[in-house]
């Protein structure tokens, strides 16, 4: 099996922390975003993790290769914005006859047993996995027939389908796929500009493959700040390790609180995660994400998410503070 993982996007949803970070390394639950997928894959046996990055893909490289030293990994560079469909072809060169291919997007954290692979999908061309919602107008959808998907519509206006895409997607004949997304993109079959998975899938219906909708137990969304908090409250009460002990402190579980914080006379919890090399003293903190080597000294936060490297202190607030920022809250300006 071959996987490939696009990392590419921007997150402009999540800014001020994807200005000076790739999407995939805002952490949620005490890691990364990458962590969190990763370690769902490593269960499976993989020949090749293949990143499909942006200009800054050596900023994942390093992550990767100090986090997951013996990751069998390769990076392709998406020099154009052309769409996710795009960046999935750019992994073309990788794919070889016989190759099974699985492609997970890192905008949402998934909860799924994928080891099941084989078994949900035999007598299938591939699986398209989905999640039934209830706002369907917001997403593309699966319609089924038989077990089967029959059709894809984005965003529909009236209810032909609830069944979610979740940007988590397995191809039995890997390089099968890769011909039908050169097709797509000889062919320019193109939304706004931009090349998606749904038109490809299309293709492959129409010639008669066969593609299943199995659903996942929980979908996760980190794109933007409070789904990010959401899905950091959901991670956490569901953590096997989210009670700690912490003299002079009150902790409040569940939290993930990583081994090299330090934390002094504080109330933290419940939901809140602390990153590594953070000094947090005198403080109140709740439903809150607190990335690594900050500095907060009495403060009170709830549903705040702090970047990397951020000095704060003094004051109340819902805040949501990016990398390298230093504020002094309630300061008198003199």
């Amino acid at each position: 099996m071959k996987i490939i993982l696009p990392v590419a996007g921007k997150g402009t949803r999540l800014r001020p922390h994807t200005l000076t970070k790739p999407k995939s390394l805002v952490r949620v639950a005490g890691k990364t975003i990458l962590e969190h997928v990763i370690s769902n894959l490593t269960k499976l046996k993989c020949d090749e993790y293949i990143f499909v990055t942006d200009e800054n893909g050596h900023v994942i490289e390093e992550f990767l290769k100090k986090n997951f030293p013996n990751l069998p990994a390769v990076y392709v560079t998406q020099e154009e914005r052309l769409g996710p469909a795009h960046a999935v072809w750019l992994a073309s060169k990788y794919i070889k006859e016989g190759d099974d291919v699985l492609v997970v997007f890192n905008d949402t954290l998934f909860i799924t047993d994928l080891t099941k692979i084989p078994r949900i999908s035999d007598g299938l061309d591939g699986l398209i996995y989905s999640k039934e919602v209830e706002d369907y107008r917001r997403f593309g959808v699966n319609v089924m027939k038989d077990g089967i998907i029959v059709d894809m519509v984005e965003k529909p206006d009236q209810p032909i389908s609830k069944l979610a895409q979740v940007g988590l997607y397995y191809i039995k004949n890997g390089s099968l796929f890769m011909n039908y997304l050169s097709s797509a993109i000889t062919k320019k079959l193109t939304v706004k500009g931009e090349y998606y998975l749904p038109e490809v899938f299309k293709l492959m219906i129409a010639d008669g493959m066969k593609l299943g909708a199995p659903e996942i137990d929980e979908w996760l969304d980190c794109g933007k700040t409070e789904t990010l908090l959401s899905s950091n409250r959901y991670l956490l009460e569901n953590s096997t390790r989210s009670h700690y002990c912490i003299e002079g402190c009150v902790i409040i579980p569940p939290v993930a609180i990583h081994p090299s914080a330090r934390v002094n006379h504080c109330v933290i919890g419940p939901h809140v995660s602390i990153a590594e090399g953070c000094n947090i003293s005198d403080s109140v903190i709740k439903d809150s994400v607190i990335n690594a080597n900050s500095t907060l000294k009495n403060v009170i936060l709830e549903q705040s998410l702090i970047g990397d490297s951020v000095e704060l202190s003094g004051g109340s607030q819902r805040i949501n503070i990016g990398d390298n920022s230093m504020i002094e809250l309630g300061a008198s300006g003199k």
